[in-house]
């Protein structure tokens, strides 16, 4: 069982640790080098993390409170693999490996979406690899593909009216 609460700023190192198992790529492909957090094209999403437009939930494990994922969004202008437009943040997820699948994706992710609708965004992009077995995920909680970046799909969710889910 997950306990979920919001991504804060000090939680800084805590999001480079999941930034870099969110750089997914296909097995047998390792984990990319740690200096790849480095660059200024993966800095961008969790730089300074705790921006006013900042959203995001860590979920930690019930009963012995260690981490096991995280779940966040940024507004990026006119940047990212992920831009839409200015108005739409652009998410990454990320799970530490003994937490994996094992539903704990979907728990973050609808948590995610329910205080993106809340901090009043209409809708989340984000990118995956086609042979990420995360898209499946992806797609319950109600993003659709609606095109191509880099050969990693371009999905998008939209926050329906009402209640504000999708799923």
């Amino acid at each position: 069982m997950l306990h979920v609460r919001p991504l804060r700023s000090d939680d800084q190192s805590l999001l480079w640790d999941l930034i870099h198992i969110a750089l997914w790529d296909p097995p047998p492909a390792p984990l990319r080098p740690r200096s790849v957090l480095d660059e200024p094209y993966v800095r961008i999403y969790a730089e300074d993390w705790g921006r006013s437009h900042d959203v995001g939930v860590v979920g930690e494990y019930v009963p012995d409170g260690r981490v096991a994922g995280a779940c966040w969004m940024r507004l990026l202008h006119r940047q990212g693999l992920a831009f839409v437009d200015d108005e739409t943040p652009q998410l990454g997820i990320a799970l530490f490996p003994p937490f994996q699948r094992r539903g704990y994706g979907a728990v973050l992710m609808h948590a995610a979406l329910e205080a993106a609708w809340g901090a009043g965004y209409r809708q989340i992009a984000l990118t995956v690899h086609p042979q990420n077995p995360a898209v499946a995920l992806y797609e319950r909680c109600g993003f659709e593909t609606i095109g191509l970046r880099n050969s990693y799909h371009l999905m998008l969710a939209r926050r329906s009216s009402g209640e504000g889910r999708r799923w």
